[in-house]
């Protein structure tokens, strides 16, 4: 029997906030419409001195915004994919997690937006990905970027559709990401469809949650026997040619099960992954207390990682 999870089990360094935490009311239908109109589309961030911004539009409700830091060389890039569950949110609640980035790698940073379910279900929000990736690697001698040297990375919804967007490259023929940067990315379907795990207080997206997400996405109920290529990553059962991954989940979260089998999977097909786990890590932890050590010690690993399959091998 699947035992409810208590907030004991939350690090220490993350309990006192995260116990109070809710899950966004995603399953009403008029509470997510009032939730994706505040999204901020296209908004534009406060700049530190000497980093550039700009935001391209690339179609109805899609585009990508570009931090660049300051100097002219030819740099390294990250094409990042914001969270939300494929229904909420925008790349402005990113902006100063490109902008920490850029700076801190001296690269420069794409950051995907992309059209959101139910109303745009897969695979629009997959293909705004993809379009923004074509436009970054289409554009790389205009923005001082290598294009044998970009990245593709993301959080929860966004680290799905990182997931998704690499096994598409890879069967196109395309520029192929570097890396794939993998926040507790939503890759699996069949997660949702256990209906056992909405007894688990799961913090910050729990099942029922992540059902509702993935409904709106496939436009038909998880755990169906037929979902697209590229929607549920996880599905996937040839990962031979992808990109070296990084993965990081915290060990109480829903995702855990799901990204530990994608990685585990990974190094089946003879792809480099490192899987890293925070014990009594909730969902995306990183964001919402990104001031503890907890989270500082686990962003500077992951940056760590990222820098160095970014810098070409001599």
């Amino acid at each position: 029997m699947t035992r409810p999870l208590k907030a004991a089990a939350l690090n220490p360094q993350v309990r006192r906030v995260f116990r109070f935490v809710p899950n966004p009311p995603v399953r009403w239908a008029w509470m997510l419409r009032l939730m994706q109109s505040g999204s901020g589309f296209g908004s534009t961030p406060k700049m530190p001195a000497g980093m550039a911004h700009r935001f391209v539009r690339l179609g109805p409700g899609a585009g990508v915004h570009v931090y660049t830091p300051a100097g002219t060389r030819t740099r390294p890039a990250l094409l990042w994919i914001h969270g939300g569950g494929m229904v909420v949110g925008s790349a402005s609640q990113d902006h100063a997690r490109c902008i920490k980035l850029a700076a801190d790698l001296d690269i420069v940073v794409f950051s995907a937006e992309y059209r959101l379910a139910p109303r745009h279900p897969f695979p629009a929000p997959l293909d705004d990905c993809h379009t923004a990736w074509m436009w970054a690697t289409g554009h790389a001698g205009e923005l001082g970027t290598d294009p044998e040297r970009i990245a593709v990375g993301g959080q929860s919804a966004g680290g799905g559709l990182a997931a998704g967007l690499a096994q598409r490259l890879r069967d196109e023929g395309r520029t192929q990401p570097v890396a794939q940067w993998l926040f507790c990315p939503m890759l699996d379907d069949r997660t949702a469809a256990d209906r056992d795990l909405d007894r688990v207080r799961h913090y910050l997206w729990n099942n029922v949650s992540n059902r509702a997400g993935w409904s709106a996405y496939l436009a038909t109920a998880p755990g169906s026997p037929d979902v697209p290529a590229y929607a549920a990553p996880a599905r996937r059962a040839d990962l031979a040619g992808l990109a070296p991954a990084w993965i990081g989940t915290g060990d109480i979260e829903l995702f855990y099960d799901e990204d530990r089998r994608y990685a585990q999977a990974l190094t089946a097909a003879g792809v480099s992954c490192v899987l890293d786990v925070i014990p009594g890590g909730p969902h995306a932890f990183e964001s919402f207390l990104s001031r503890t050590p907890l989270a500082r010690d686990y962003l500077a690993r992951a940056e760590r990682w990222l820098s160095d399959h970014l810098t070409p091998v001599r």
